[in-house]
């Protein structure tokens, strides 16, 4: 079905009201989720907010952020078991405020879970004209290079840089496949490839639902990727986060912000005149120019902007609306 945009952010605030999230929180739960949806991660939409559901209703009620240390340049929070969109972008948001008295700050969230998409969060940072580079771990379900059984998170990493125009913002999960990627698989009777997952015993497997019963999946990009989802691994238990925390609890969130002016005044200048020399770049392919992360997100956003609405299941919707009816009168 089609979903007018107003529609869908009005749905996704209203269901998280139901679980004590004031107007604020609530407003911003939504608009990272349909900010997600827009630039095409529909998995990190909708169909994210009946997961936070599902995870809401088996928990006990949450407790406040809480500071644990401070200092000019640093700061460690504690989203006393709150959705990581909220905890995260109260940690962003309290980092860009110690930038303008340090160049360089760092931040950690643990006892959160959640966090969304890091881009979200740096889009904000670049817009205060910031750098920012976020890691964060998670509970087991990747493999580490030459293993077959869980030792990481889906671990993703992500830079993003100011420029005079858009952001560029790389934004990746350090595993082969995402939690995402294998429900979906299932849910369509689709093999994942092969190569990319482990059943529990640690056999080989192409099946996703014997990769989601106690499986495992592989890090992207072999060893490199694999000391990559390392190195997420160690700066989210800087947050002092669990080790192997549970899925969807405990995600050690790690943030380091720079303010590129008082290293280099004209960084956003340069780093548009470097995106120009990239997009100059000859393609191997004509029909496919060289293009910098972050700009098809962009893009399509823009599109579904102009659009109004989007395309999105019937049965998430349907989900959704049986939860805000539960709303407190």
């Amino acid at each position: 079905m089609k979903i007018r945009i107003a529609e869908a952010r009005a749905l996704v605030a209203d269901v998280m009201s139901t679980y004590g999230y004031d107007a604020e929180q609530s407003a911003i739960i939504s608009d990272h989720l349909i900010d997600t949806e827009l630039r095409g991660f529909s998995q990190g939409g909708l169909a994210r907010a009946v997961t936070l559901t599902e995870r809401l209703d088996d928990s006990e009620p949450f407790g406040p952020i809480t500071t644990i240390q401070e200092t000019v340049s640093s700061l460690a929070i504690d989203g006393g078991d709150q959705a990581g969109y909220i905890v995260a972008r109260e940690l962003t948001e309290r980092l860009i405020d110690k930038c303008e008295t340090s160049a360089a700050v760092v931040g950690t969230a643990r006892n959160t879970w959640c966090t969304g998409m890091f881009s979200y969060y740096l889009e904000i940072l670049a817009a205060a004209g910031l750098m920012g580079f976020i890691a964060s771990s998670g509970g087991p379900y990747v493999a580490p290079y030459g293993a077959s059984e869980a030792r990481f998170g889906t671990n993703p990493v992500a830079f993003g840089f100011p420029t005079d125009k858009d952001p560029v913002i790389w934004d990746i999960g350090t595993s082969s496949l995402m939690l995402a990627d294998l429900t979906i698989a299932k849910k369509h009777g689709a093999e994942l490839p092969t190569g990319l997952a482990f059943t529990a015993s640690g056999e080989t497997t192409t099946d996703p639902s014997a990769v989601l019963d106690g499986g495992t999946i592989t890090t992207w990009g072999g060893h490199k990727g694999s000391g990559l989802a390392l190195a997420a691994q160690l700066l989210g238990m800087m947050a002092g986060s669990a080790i192997a925390p549970p899925w969807l609890t405990d995600m050690g969130f790690f943030m380091f912000v720079v303010d590129p002016a008082a290293l280099s005044p004209d960084f956003p200048a340069r780093a548009s005149e470097f995106v120009e020399i990239m997009h100059a770049t000859r393609p191997v392919d004509r029909d496919q120019p060289v293009r910098v992360p972050f700009e098809r997100s962009i893009a399509l956003r823009e599109q579904m902007r102009a659009a109004g609405e989007f395309e999105v299941e019937d049965r998430f919707v349907e989900a959704l609306r049986g939860a805000a009816s539960r709303r407190p009168a």
